[in-house]
């Protein structure tokens, strides 16, 4: 690295524009190992441009794999409070495709396209006296950025923080949590395992978590604002548990990337059981992809993702539900029908932006794509 370069790493806050996913990648400037096949990747963005987002929100990396780009979700485990760079903490599943593919790839140096930040799921919109952070597994990433957020600006608020592993080394960011633990006058920490280890001497709590243990670990759970997020069976169990327990589930928020309803699109239904003369029926209407030149059709009440794969033109998409944004793309002319899952915010619908996954032409419409 030259002297103009170094000198070029020192701007000013103000003296950036935040980073536009539309435009920029990210580079990796970190690799760290947290635990047992878990690794925290941290990027710049190449434009040197600084990151706005919301503790708790996630980004999709486009993972250039041999057989094609592979999305994936990621949440931020970074804070930004901390704008100049940005990091997700991946753990790698037993037959994971793209988290191999990050553990094996990127290094320093290495470049990687990305979308958002997006996603509701965060404290900010939740303003509470008290919270309990709740998770488990690699569910701890969002829980980390709220709470490193929570040490930057507000270090006295009352926070419970309760992490569920499998085993002792298996507690991601064990060593930050206990220090910040230190920091963080308001901060109570909260640790439940499985079963022991040969490894590492166990003196906490074990078992999985249940009313007697979350009472032991956080006493007044009934009194604060909840986040859960963790394997959909852990979170399950919480959710039953809080209920029974007669908690205002009004205060109880989780993160989670399954699709809320498993919608067939038209082009796979299946002949039993499913009103033909219904699709059939489904207008059609003309859909013009301006920056592919290319012009298609949309039939029986197809999504603007479905007909942009079905006439070649390329449109990333993650979820497709309508929950990540990564098939955000503006709307030049016409109308749709979009039911999105909080993929998108109210002003960008106003500025012309659909979600391609979960929006249906009502007419003709212009798409930039």
């Amino acid at each position: 690295m030259n002297a103009m370069t170094e000198t070029l790493l020192y701007r000013h806050l103000d003296e950036m524009t935040p980073w536009d996913a539309r435009l920029q990648v990210l580079e990796v400037i970190g690799v760290a190992e947290e635990a047992p096949d878990v690794k925290t990747f941290t990027f710049r963005s190449d434009a040197q441009t600084w990151f706005r987002y919301k503790p708790g929100q996630f980004i999709t990396l486009e993972l250039p794999l041999e057989d094609g780009p592979l999305m994936r979700t990621y949440t931020l485990s970074s804070s930004p409070s901390r704008p100049f760079s940005i990091a997700v903490t991946v753990k790698a599943q037993p037959g994971s495709v793209g988290t191999r593919w990050m553990f094996d790839h990127l290094e320093p140096g290495t470049h990687v396209t990305a979308y958002g930040p997006a996603g509701d799921f965060t404290h900010h919109n939740h303003p509470a006296g008290k919270y309990l952070l709740l998770s488990a597994g690699s569910g701890v990433t969002p829980m980390m950025s709220m709470l490193r957020w929570f040490n930057d600006c507000a270090p006295w608020t009352d926070v419970a923080f309760v992490n569920c592993a499998r085993l002792p080394e298996e507690i991601i960011f064990r060593k930050e949590l206990d220090l910040l633990g230190n920091r963080m006058p308001g901060l109570t920490l909260g640790f439940l395992i499985e079963q022991r280890s040969k490894r590492e001497n166990w003196f906490g709590p074990t078992g999985r978590i249940d009313f007697t243990r979350l009472s032991l670990l956080a006493p007044d759970f009934l009194e604060r604002e909840v986040f859960c997020c963790g394997p959909e069976p852990f979170m399950r169990a919480a959710r039953d548990m809080l209920k029974a327990a007669g908690f205002d589930m009004a205060h109880y928020h989780q993160e989670s990337f399954s699709a809320p309803v498993a919608e067939l699109a038209p082009d796979i239904l299946p002949d039993v059981g499913v009103d033909g003369d219904a699709v059939a029926e489904a207008a059609s209407f003309p859909v013009r992809f301006a920056l592919s030149d290319v012009d298609a059709e949309s039939a029986g009440g197809q999504t603007v993702l479905q007909v942009s794969r079905a006439s070649g033109v390329r449109i990333p998409a993650a979820c497709e539900f309508g929950l990540c944004g990564t098939c955000k793309v503006k709307m030049t002319a016409g109308t749709v029908e979009m039911a999105h899952n909080g993929g998108i915010l109210d002003e960008e619908i106003e500025e012309g932006y659909i979600l391609a996954c979960c929006s249906k032409p009502t007419g003709a419409i212009s798409i930039e794509a």
